[in-house]
């Protein structure tokens, strides 16, 4: 599978919110957590389950920076 985002940051699920409709995924990369939004049926299609090793593909048009 070829794909066009370069952000791709492997990491495993540790919180999954299930909604109705669209259910929240937390995953553990490295030393930090991110978290994205899906369909409830995205994450029943793919059998999500805490302890899952994924990786989360990150395309966007923005990106903020904090230089501390």
């Amino acid at each position: 599978m070829r794909l066009s985002g370069r952000n791709q940051l492997p990491g495993e699920i540790v919180e999954i919110k299930k909604g109705d409709v669209v259910s929240e995924v937390v995953v553990q990369v490295g030393e930090n957590q991110i978290a994205g939004v899906i369909t409830t049926t995205s994450v029943d299609n793919l059998n999500l389950k805490i302890g899952d090793t994924i990786t989360a593909l990150i395309k966007a048009t923005e990106v903020s920076f904090i230089k501390q």
